[in-house]
């Protein structure tokens, strides 16, 4: 038995728009909406290795200086990504370190997001899984079912 926790399982945000919240984290992140099993009203998001919730809230309170964190797989195919979106970044920044490197992007309610990159960090594949959940619900409906659409590439 470990006394260790194994890893983050998601943070919560609050969201403005709901909907626009699962178009920006499906479009930038390529994350999945969770359908969820309750009648909650909180977004739940995956990206396979990691997943976001948001609270719907009436009026944002400012987020800065707080953030999170993402690491990127291809620094500079990543950033051409955003450019393609219209999506503006802070300067970038090189730690001299590790090398690494990371710049900031906001959501559309001003969340602050640090992208980071490390050019030699290994990244471990998503394990695929079959479901079948998925396609007789128009969407998931558990994160292990939108990380299994996710390894797919659906």
């Amino acid at each position: 038995m470990s006394d260790k926790p194994a890893y983050i399982h998601h943070v919560n945000f609050p969201t403005t728009d709901p909907d626009r919240t699962i178009e920006w984290y499906s479009k930038v992140f390529g994350m999945k909406y969770i359908k969820p099993k309750s009648n909650t009203k909180v977004v739940l998001m995956t990206r396979g290795n990691f997943d976001l919730h948001f609270t719907p809230v009436e009026e944002m309170d400012r987020m800065a200086p707080y953030h999170f964190a993402v690491e990127v797989e291809d620094w500079e195919g990543f950033l051409a990504h955003l450019d393609s979106l219209g999506i503006r970044h802070t300067r970038v920044i090189t730690r001299p370190e590790n090398n690494s490197q990371f710049c900031y992007i906001h959501d559309p309610d001003h969340t602050m997001i640090e992208l980071v990159f490390h050019e030699r960090r290994a990244y471990p594949p998503v394990k695929s899984a079959a479901s079948a959940a998925t396609a007789s619900t128009g969407g998931p409906t558990s994160a292990e079912e939108a990380r299994a659409a996710l390894a797919e590439g659906r």
